[in-house]
């Protein structure tokens, strides 16, 4: 298992997350994706840095008990040897092979513990090299998981801020192309051509006034001369 997750995290390490963004029809489910295998990854390492730490810890307790039970069978080996030399020195031959044999056996129990002990010194040797491999994959798959978010969460909103652009610059070409300052253009001129025509109303009402009271003058002046006339005949007749 460890292997496994050792050989998806080197997957996902290697990827081109620029290549794979340029290759996608839609960049942010992919970034999205992306973060999901990631997360998921992460997930799964941590339980195999856990099992593999177990695994560590339980081969570390098998070597110190192999290592426990060496010096234990050495210290019997040690005890039976010496009562052997003993029961030789007093005479009790058989007594002493005895004894002699015992010896031998707690010396094959040692040997063999011994040779458990290097045993699980190997594992342990290999083991731990595995949980520091797992340790480091991990940590750096956290820092790129990471770094994607980051730059998952950058790109998403450059890409809505170039949207929203875009959809200013539209708004912006077809207000150009519909140009309302034509229209309110159109609209100025009628607004010019109605004050025009008010103002020639108005002058032709004035020159209609002008015209009565011209008449009023004129009927003035025949008045006047009528009156005069009249005054030179009657001075005449005088």
């Amino acid at each position: 298992m460890a292997r496994t997750i050792l050989g998806r995290l080197g997957q996902l390490m290697r990827a081109n997350v620029n290549a794979l963004i340029d290759s996608a029809e839609d960049p942010e489910k992919m970034l999205d994706q992306l973060v999901r295998d990631f997360t998921s990854s992460i997930t799964e390492a941590e339980a195999a840095v856990a099992q593999s730490i177990g695994n560590l810890r339980m081969l570390e307790d098998d070597h110190e008990e192999a290592t426990r039970a060496a010096g234990e069978w050495g210290s019997k080996a040690a005890a039976a040897a010496g009562r052997a030399d003993q029961l030789r020195a007093d005479g009790d031959a058989t007594e002493a092979e005895r004894f002699e044999q015992l010896a031998k056996i707690a010396l094959r129990k040692q040997i063999a513990f011994e040779q458990q002990g290097e045993t699980f010194g190997g594992q342990i040797a290999q083991q731990t090299e595995m949980v520091d491999k797992l340790k480091d994959g991990l940590d750096k798959i956290r820092v790129k998981r990471e770094e994607l978010v980051s730059r998952r969460n950058e790109l998403v909103s450059r890409a809505k801020m170039a949207e929203a652009q875009s959809r200013v610059q539209e708004a912006v070409r077809s207000v150009s192309v519909l140009d309302p300052t034509t229209d309110l253009g159109r609209f100025e001129e009628r607004v010019r051509r109605e004050e025009a025509r008010v103002r020639g109303m108005e002058e032709v009402a004035a020159s209609s006034l002008d015209a009565q009271f011209d008449e009023l003058d004129e009927l003035g002046d025949d008045l006047e001369v009528e009156r005069r006339l009249q005054a030179l005949r009657e001075g005449g007749g005088a």
